[in-house]
């Protein structure tokens, strides 16, 4: 509800790292890097449903999900070249440096 907060999303995978595992992980991580607030929000609501992840691991390519408004083809230039070492880093961060179990979640708060 504020235009001062900020959100952020760090990968902590509780299985092997592959690119048929990774799709939600690396469209969020796309989105993130190339659209706009109003149209990365309702983006992130769309990949959160559980039917779009069966679809997904189903194997349905990920701009079947864009929403209108979404710059597509330069969201699907960087989710076809984003690397899965991103992911890795991320996830050896949560569990050497926050001490998280793989697969754990934890919320994070940097507040004044």
């Amino acid at each position: 509800t504020s235009s001062h907060t900020r959100v952020g999303i760090l990968n902590n995978p509780s299985s092997k790292i592959k690119e048929d595992n990774t799709a939600i992980a690396r469209g969020i991580l796309a989105a993130f890097l190339t659209q706009n607030n109003s149209n990365l929000k309702s983006f992130l609501s769309k990949l959160s449903k559980e039917e779009t992840a069966k679809s997904l691991a189903a194997g349905t390519k990920i701009v079947k999900f864009l929403i209108p408004g979404m710059d597509g083809d330069t969201f699907e230039k960087k989710y076809n070249t984003l690397g899965l070492d991103l992911i890795k880093t991320q996830q050896m961060f949560c569990q050497e440096v926050l001490k998280l179990l793989p697969g754990q979640m934890a919320v994070i708060s940097n507040g004044r």
